[in-house]
C-alpha cells in the first residue's frame, strides 16, 4: 500500500507534537509544521519532516504547501489544522486589531490552507480535512469571547464544507477537546499582555487578581477532567483511519458534560452555571 501522508500544523508542542510523532510511528508520512524555524529544526533532529508554516504568512504558507506537494508527487491524504491561540479578556477590551489577529490565525488561515488543498484531494478522489476545534467551539464562556467566536466560526465553515463536499470522498471533521495540558496557557498570557490594556480597563482588579493568577499559575495542578495530548491523537487516528469517520469527535469529560448541559438547560441557567467556571 502507498504510504499515507498528512500535513499537521502547530507541532512545536502539545497536541500537534504528540500527533506528529504518533502518526509517524504508525507509518504515516508526516509533514509537521511550526511557526518558528528553530522548532522545525528540533523536530527534524527528532526524525520528522518539518517545515515552517504560519497561518498569517500567506506567501510562506503557499511556499510550504508547494514544497510538500513536490515531495509527495502532488498528493496529500489529510490535513490536521491544529495551530490556534487565545486572547483572554472581556469582549469590550478587545480592539479591532486584536479580533482581526486572532481570526487570521484561528479561522482565515486554517480555511485558506484547507481550500488550497481541496483541488489536490478532489483530483485524487479522497481526503480528510480535520480541524482541531474545542469545547468552546459550541459553548461560550466569559472572558474567552474572542477564542470562542473564532472556534464557533471555524465549526460553521467546516459544517458548511462537509455538506458542500458530500459524496466526493473528502471528509470534513471536527475534534472538540476540553482541557489538555499544552503551552496554550503560556501562549495566552503572551497575547493577554499584548492586547489587553489592563491599566485602563473597567475590570482592572479582576484582571490583576484573577486572570493573571490563572495565566501565570505554576503549581502544576491539573484542570478538572484534564487528559493528555494522546487522548486527542487517539480520536485523530480514528478520524483518519476509519472507513466512515464521524463529523465530530469529543475529547474529555468536560466536553461531553458541556454538550449535555447546553441541550437540556434553559439559556439563563446555562449562563449562570458557566459564569461560575
Amino acid at each position: 500500500m502507498t504510504q499515507k501522508s498528512i500535513l499537521i500544523t502547530g507541532c512545536s508542542s502539545g497536541i500537534g507534537y504528540d500527533a506528529a510523532h504518533t502518526l509517524h510511528k504508525r507509518g504515516w508520512r508526516v509533514f509537521a509544521t511550526c511557526r518558528k524555524e528553530e522548532d522545525c529544526e528540533r523536530l527534524r533532529n527528532e526524525g520528522l519532516e518539518s517545515l515552517r508554516l504560519d497561518y498569517q504568512d500567506e506567501e510562506g504558507m503557499e511556499a510550504t504547501v508547494t514544497e510538500i506537494l513536490t515531495r509527495t508527487g502532488g498528493t496529500l491524504d489529510a490535513l490536521f489544522n491544529n495551530g490556534a491561540y487565545a486572547i483572554p479578556g472581556a469582549v469590550e477590551d478587545l480592539s479591532r486589531d486584536a479580533l482581526r489577529d486572532i481570526f487570521e490565525t484561528n479561522v482565515f488561515g486554517q480555511i485558506a490552507l484547507a481550500n488550497r488543498l481541496l483541488p489536490v484531494m478532489r483530483a485524487q478522489g479522497h481526503g480528510r480535512i480535520i480541524h482541531n476545534s474545542s469545547v468552546l467551539g459550541f459553548i461560550a464562556t466569559p472572558f474567552r469571547g474572542s477564542y470562542c467566536a473564532s472556534k464557533f466560526a471555524l465549526e460553521a465553515l467546516a459544517d458548511a464544507q462537509r455538506m458542500e463536499h458530500r459524496g466526493t470522498g473528502i471528509h470534513f471533521i471536527l475534534i472538540e477537546p476540553g482541557p489538555i495540558p499544552t503551552d496554550f496557557r503560556k501562549n495566552a498570557a503572551i497575547q493577554f499582555e499584548k492586547w489587553i490594556d489592563v491599566e485602563n480597563a473597567h475590570r482592572r482588579e479582576f484582571y490583576e487578581t484573577t486572570v493573571r493568577k490563572r495565566l501565570y499559575d505554576t503549581s502544576g495542578k491539573p484542570d478538572m477532567f484534564e487528559l493528555p495530548s494522546s487522548a486527542v491523537t487517539k480520536k485523530l487516528i480514528h478520524a483518519l483511519e476509519s472507513r466512515n469517520p464521524k463529523p465530530r469527535y469529543m475529547v474529555t469529560t468536560a466536553t461531553y458534560i458541556s454538550n449535555f448541559l447546553r441541550r437540556i438547560l434553559p439559556t439563563r441557567l446555562l449562563d449562570a452555571f458557566l459564569a461560575r467556571q
